[in-house]
């Protein structure tokens, strides 16, 4: 025949051909990471939504002007990922930006697909925030009284999680907040104050004289400073739902709420029971609670959370963790500021600003070396201490661990650490110049006690790379060779002299000698770096 009545051979769309996005990096600063499907990764980075399909990392094109609340779109908002949470297919992105003095809540966006990359249809929701006249809402099985949050200013999602039928969202000045999946709403959750080691609101309502509405006795959400008449237990940063529980990090402890279903008459009323945890009377190790998480083995709960110190005196930087539904807490890693922590089975990884750390017994902690990629010829090395987020991925019949950083994000063919493939920005491919620029070894690319400025050269095929840094006068302050049949990591400099001494503050010169192509001897290129302490 011809022509078949029915095609034979199918061809799928690759990520690449999608519209919707474009290969590489746009920030190196990825601060969450999710797994979706069978290859799917999705990234959170400083700069937007990000993606990598088994093969290459994508950025996904993002639109600068404010969408409509409710309106379904195919290109995500413009602005920095703070928050990324899953369920199944569902995934919830949230955005953030600033208006140059403060933060801003730029809103969230809702898939039922997150799985298919190609033409993902969004659902955009506004940063939720209250009318001005919305000082008495319902929850339970009355109402409560709150000061309104009627701005995104200060009102950023932190963090978010999916469970059952709700979107759980963390904010400083929204404070917690769920959206209904099913009925498209919105609805403020009250938590306990400042001075409240528990909160009810399944009782101790009572009439209020003017509304004749049954209001909750001696309460009001307020999310401002207790010297302005607020509470830190109302500023949120971290949330975990799953069963009939929630837990939520704050400025001033954590909470532990657990999810009560009462049928009065014949209408059924969702209400919660709030239990609050606070240094020094909990054993935290400090009441500014940024991440948390759960781990189930050996048939035991385990909630670890990252705590700062906040305004007490003897606060201090670590993790607190819970074996017993917050009856009693316990430390580990102290002085280390965590920013996030996964675990699977036994397995803790704890995301920090000295690097990712790992342990199988919540007392003993082993650092991982810094992520270098060991492939020949590659000159890539993540080129900080921090580690933002980490996640293991099991989709392959060998365990892989993901991390995400200020320089970029990694992915190692192993759960040890022992060989890394690193993608990070590359601002011009063809181009030699150096980054970042103007340089400050005191704070930029801080790796152990040293800060370098990495240099891009593009395509190198020669193994011996000659770099010579001049002053402004051209005289020769530093000189190192790179023989790539050894070395393994990024052609950078430190900012010293010969001697190990700081350069001044000023203008030097670079000048890197290799060969851009197989047929060619190796060259000298320049390229000006401006140093700032």
């Amino acid at each position: 025949m011809a022509q078949y009545g029915t095609p034979i051979r199918f061809s799928l769309k690759t990520t690449a051909q999608d519209s919707f996005v474009t290969e590489g990096l746009i920030s190196n600063v990825v601060a969450e990471i999710r797994m979706m499907g069978d290859s799917l990764t999705w990234l959170g980075t400083g700069q937007g939504l990000a993606l990598h399909d088994g093969h290459k990392v994508y950025a996904y094109q993002t639109v600068s002007n404010l969408l409509d609340d409710g309106q379904t779109t195919q290109i995500v908002p413009n602005g920095g990922i703070p928050a990324i949470a899953i369920l199944g297919d569902t995934m919830a992105v949230a955005y953030s930006g600033d208006n140059g003095s403060i933060q801003v809540g730029y809103g969230i966006t809702i898939t039922y697909a997150a799985e298919d990359s190609n033409g993902i249809t969004w659902t955009y929701l506004r940063q939720p925030v209250d009318d001005s006249g919305d000082s008495l809402n319902p929850f339970g099985e009355g109402y409560f009284r709150q000061l309104p949050v009627t701005v995104p200013e200060a009102n950023v999602t932190y963090d978010a999680s999916l469970s059952s039928d709700f979107l759980w969202t963390a904010s400083w000045a929204g404070g917690l907040r769920r959206y209904d999946l099913t009925q498209k709403s919105w609805e403020n959750v009250p938590m306990p104050m400042d001075d409240q080691d528990s909160l009810s609101l399944c009782n101790g309502f009572i009439t209020d004289s003017l509304t004749g509405l049954q209001v909750l006795e001696n309460y009001y959400l307020n999310p401002r400073d207790p010297g302005d008449g607020g509470n830190h237990n109302h500023k949120a940063f971290s949330v975990l739902a799953f069963g009939d529980t929630v837990w939520v990090g704050t400025a001033n402890g954590i909470n532990r709420g657990l999810l009560i279903n009462e049928l009065i008459g014949d209408e059924i009323f969702n209400c919660m029971e709030w239990e609050h945890y606070s240094f020094p009377d909990d054993g935290l190790s400090g009441n500014f609670v940024v991440g948390l998480a759960k781990q189930f083995w050996n048939g035991q709960l385990t909630i670890w959370a990252a705590t700062m110190n906040a305004e007490s005196i003897g606060e201090t930087r670590g993790l607190s963790y819970t074996r017993d539904d917050g009856i009693t807490w316990s430390t580990a890693l102290l002085g280390e500021r965590v920013y996030n922590v996964f675990t699977k089975d036994s397995l803790v990884l704890a995301s920090t600003s000295s690097g990712l750390w790992k342990s199988l017994d919540g007392q003993n902690w082993a650092k991982f070396q810094a992520a270098i990629d060991t492939t020949f010829m590659q000159q890539k090395q993540i080129l900080t201490d921090i580690v933002y987020t980490s996640i293991l991925d099991e989709r392959d019949s060998i365990p892989k661990l993901w991390i995400g950083t200020s320089d970029g994000v990694a992915i190692s063919s192993d759960i040890h650490g022992s060989s890394w493939e690193i993608f990070q920005t590359e601002y011009d491919t063809t181009e030699v110049y150096a980054y970042p620029n103007p340089f400050s070894p005191l704070s930029h690319n801080q790796l152990g006690d040293d800060g370098f400025v990495r240099f891009h050269t593009g395509e190198i095929n020669n193994t011996l790379i000659k770099l010579d840094i001049f002053n402004f006068a051209m005289e020769k302050v530093f000189k190192n060779e790179f023989d790539l049949n050894s070395y393994r990591g990024a052609l950078k400099w430190d900012g010293r002299d010969l001697s190990g001494n700081h350069v001044a503050n000023g203008v030097y010169f670079a000048r890197i000698n290799f060969a851009k192509s197989s047929n060619q001897s190796p060259d000298n290129y320049w390229t000006k770096i401006i140093v700032v302490k």
